[in-house]
C-alpha cells in the first residue's frame, strides 16, 4: 500500500483546507457537502454525539455563528492507498484559554467524491507535555512551527 501518494495527499490537503474555511465561515452548506450524506456518518464533538448526516446538519444550522474562529496546529493528513485519509490537528480558540482543541476526521472517496466518513472533536486542558514540546500555537508552548 501506498502510503502519501503525493496526488492524493494534494486531494486530501485541499479538502481539509475547503473544510476549515466553511467551518471558521460558518458555510453549512460547503460542510454538509463534504460530509458523506449517510445514516452511518458519524461526529463526535465538545458536546454532542451524532448519528448520521441528518443530524449533523440540524446541529451545524442550530450552531451560533460566533467563535468558530481557531488556529491549527500540527495538522497531520496521512493517506492510505488512494482511496482513504485522515486529518488530525490541535486547534485554540481565544475563547477557551488554557485548552487545546483535537480534531480527527477519516476521509474516504466514494462514488460522489472525497467524504468525511467519521469524525471526533475535543478539547481538554492543555497538558504539560504539549507545554514541553510546543505546539505552535501561541500561548500552549514553546513557540516553534508545526511540523
Amino acid at each position: 500500500m501506498i502510503v502519501n501518494d503525493p496526488a492524493t495527499l494534494a486531494e486530501v490537503t485541499a479538502l481539509f483546507a475547503r473544510y476549515e474555511a466553511a467551518l471558521v465561515g460558518n458555510d453549512v452548506a460547503t460542510l454538509d457537502a463534504l460530509f458523506w450524506q449517510n445514516a452511518r456518518v458519524i461526529r463526535y464533538g465538545i458536546a454532542e454525539n451524532l448519528h448520521g448526516a441528518a443530524e449533523i446538519l440540524a446541529f451545524r444550522t442550530a450552531r451560533p455563528p460566533q467563535g468558530l474562529a481557531r488556529r491549527l496546529a500540527r495538522t497531520t493528513i496521512t493517506t492510505f492507498g488512494t482511496d482513504f485519509a485522515t486529518a488530525s490537528t490541535l486547534f485554540l480558540r481565544d475563547s477557551a484559554p488554557g485548552r487545546v482543541g483535537r480534531q480527527m476526521q477519516s476521509w474516504a472517496r466514494l462514488d460522489e467524491g472525497w467524504r468525511v466518513v467519521a469524525a471526533h472533536v475535543s478539547m481538554i486542558d492543555t497538558p504539560p507535555a504539549i507545554a514541553e514540546i510546543g505546539t505552535g500555537i501561541p500561548g500552549a508552548g514553546k513557540e516553534q512551527d508545526a511540523p
